[in-house]
């Protein structure tokens, strides 16, 4: 299925023209501000969360506007509301010019028609840079956070993947002179010597509140490296295989090397924890680097170390998750065009610096190979080698599953606080999971098995 997609968008890169995947000559170069003319003083909408990557683009917009006079007008959500907020805009032909697509709403968005495929833009030379190059950005990313059905709808912007955060004076002081490779060694090895319960330390936390957090940073987390999975090659529950319940057992062993609250605990408490000294160790998303490094919010200092997620039995498969920038349907035909004008220029080569240097982490793969840049952002090489492997549907991204979501969340929490084993957990996850998809129409043929 990956090599089928990654063909496609090979193809979608050569149909809409060889410039989009090299540099053009020098006399060929993209002037922003030509293409931009004739929509001087376009509106366009979007919806931005409170994190890093948002109050990076946002120090940059007023250059944006300055050379193009498109007004980027956005809002600030927060991330609980933000799909609901769009599908309700969408649903009554708001003012959205541009969605904000999670890795996991591509399908919904795709499916309903909300959003519009690149190809829709990127054939016209007056509106698209030649320097586009799609395959500058990683595979992995345009596969997951911008692609349905062989086609390329959104850019990656603002993309995370799951790193491990640790203190490195704690383990120096436990006798270690580097981060555990593998989850055995978290629990077995660097735990026990880490965990202090009458000094209130613990090994590691891993943020488990019930919701989106539950179900996709927690649960999901530990069953790919397991060699475990939400769903067979049918659609039908995998949660009851022996690798995903080795997946799911593990988590409750690790409760026993984590502070007792922990299925309470939202990002905020698991990177607080680890900026307090209160554990050692956390699994997170990069994007949390700023917070970890920022003296005002972490007591870290030097003391903060930086490494790839974890390895399982099956190997080491990172949690993945961001977003995609794409054009919305319902806007005007010169709003989309001063939209995809701004989607090309937030997530290009050409800003990409300013834009990791203003906090924000670029999809791009060149600005990752400047030495400065690795050498000024300890997340930048942990993270760059989480991209070379990691699983699109780390979380299923078709439109049924923020409804699963909920039901994983649900059960995934009392499995976490004992009120059900990991058997009874899945079996209740699996019933009511393939439920809705039967209802969704996976089973009698009415949709492709694509997630």
């Amino acid at each position: 299925m990956r090599k089928w997609l990654l063909a496609s968008l090979s193809a979608l890169a050569i149909t809409a023209g060889a410039s989009l995947t090299a540099p053009a000559p020098a006399s060929a170069q993209w002037a922003i501000e030509k293409a931009a003319a004739p929509f001087k003083g376009t509106q366009i909408n979007v919806i931005f969360l409170d994190r890093p990557g948002y109050r990076a683009v946002i120090k940059l917009l007023p250059e944006f506007e300055k050379k193009t006079g498109i007004k980027v007008n956005y809002e600030i959500v927060p991330y609980e509301n933000t799909r609901e907020k769009q599908v309700l805009n969408f649903n009554s032909k708001g003012d959205l010019t541009m969605a904000l697509v999670d890795l996991v709403w591509i399908g919904e968005f795709a499916e309903n028609g909300w959003i519009e495929p690149i190809e829709k833009f990127s054939g016209d030379a007056s509106i698209t840079d030649p320097n586009l190059n799609l395959k500058g950005f990683f595979p992995l990313l345009l596969d997951a956070f911008g692609s349905w059905g062989g086609k390329v709808y959104g850019l990656p912007f603002d993309n995370y993947s799951g790193l491990l955060f640790y203190n490195q004076c704690m383990l120096k002081a436990a006798g270690f002179d580097k981060p555990p490779a593998t989850w055995d060694e978290v629990l077995n090895v660097y735990g026990p010597k880490l965990t202090d319960p009458a000094k209130k330390q613990y090994a590691f936390a891993l943020q488990s509140l019930r919701g989106e957090t539950q179900s996709a940073d927690s649960f999901m987390r530990v069953l790919w490296p397991f060699g475990g999975s939400l769903l067979d090659k049918n659609f039908k529950s995998n949660l009851l295989s022996k690798e995903s319940q080795a997946g799911l057992k593990f988590r409750q062993d690790l409760m026993k090397i984590m502070p007792p609250g922990v299925a309470a605990y939202d990002h905020s408490e698991a990177v607080n924890a680890l900026a307090q000294g209160q554990v050692a160790m956390i699994t997170e998303w990069s994007a949390f680097y700023g917070t970890l490094t920022d003296p005002k919010t972490s007591k870290l200092g030097d003391c903060l170390g930086v490494a790839p997620e974890p390895a399982g039995p099956a190997g080491r498969l990172p949690a993945l998750g961001g977003f995609s920038l794409a054009v919305a349907s319902q806007a005007t035909d010169a709003q989309k065009k001063a939209s995809w004008i701004f989607i090309q220029w937030a997530t290009s080569e050409e800003i990409a610096r300013a834009y990791v240097e203003a906090g924000g982490v670029s999809g791009r793969t060149s600005i990752y190979e400047q030495p400065d840049i690795k050498a000024k952002y300890k997340f930048v090489e942990p993270m760059v080698a989480s991209w070379q492997k990691g699983v699109p549907e780390f979380r299923p991204r078709f439109p049924a599953w923020p409804a699963i979501s909920e039901i994983v969340a649900e059960f995934g929490s009392k499995m976490m606080l004992g009120e059900v084993s990991t058997e009874e957990g899945a079996k209740q996850i699996g019933a009511r999971m393939e439920d809705i998809l039967k209802k969704e129409g996976y089973y009698d043929g009415k949709k492709a098995l694509r997630q």
